[in-house]
């Protein structure tokens, strides 16, 4: 596989702003995911190339860190607190809900590409668990009945808010 032209000025202008470094390749590819949403082989394949390092090696990155994918992921990423406190309190039911309402599996992303369902084993925030994070935005005290306002919030044909934590124009 190869780049398309405009790929090619993605991985370019990334790998220029870290000066072309080795020891920059975390970097570089959170970088990448975020513009792709996920790493693709052929960029994956380039990025090797120009920092002269073997695949393997920026492979072994992407995989070893969880923050990396190698899949696509959907427009938004929506994670599950599993720790003890959340899961005393009703997590397992809500990550059942969520499953049900996305017809996803944790680590799976929707038809749509809406949604990449995740599970963490604690998010630290144990006093407000059950906690659900959607891009980075904390939901605490949650239950079945919040689950379906949650994810219509932040799905595309909801009227809540857009990938970056914008408004959706009406």
């Amino acid at each position: 596989m190869t780049l398309s032209k405009a790929q090619q000025r993605v991985v370019d202008s990334v790998i220029e702003k870290y000066n072309c470094e080795r020891g920059s390749l975390i970097s570089i590819l959170q970088d990448l995911q975020n513009e792709y949403n996920y790493l693709p082989q052929e960029v994956l394949t380039q990025v090797a190339r120009e920092l002269e390092i073997p695949i393997v090696h920026a492979y072994g990155v992407a995989t070893f860190f969880r923050s990396f994918s190698l899949e696509p992921r959907g427009r938004h990423l929506a994670t599950v607190c599993m720790g003890t406190a959340c899961h005393v309190r009703g997590a397992p039911r809500i990550l059942e809900e969520i499953e049900r309402r996305l017809k996803v599996m944790p680590g799976e992303t929707s038809s749509n590409r809406e949604f990449t369902l995740e599970t963490v084993n604690c998010l630290g925030c144990c006093a407000i668990g059950p906690i659900v994070v959607v891009d980075g935005e904390y939901h605490g005290e949650m239950n079945t009945r919040k689950v379906a306002p949650l994810l219509k919030r932040y799905d595309r044909k909801g009227n809540g808010k857009a990938k970056g934590g914008k408004d959706k124009e009406p």
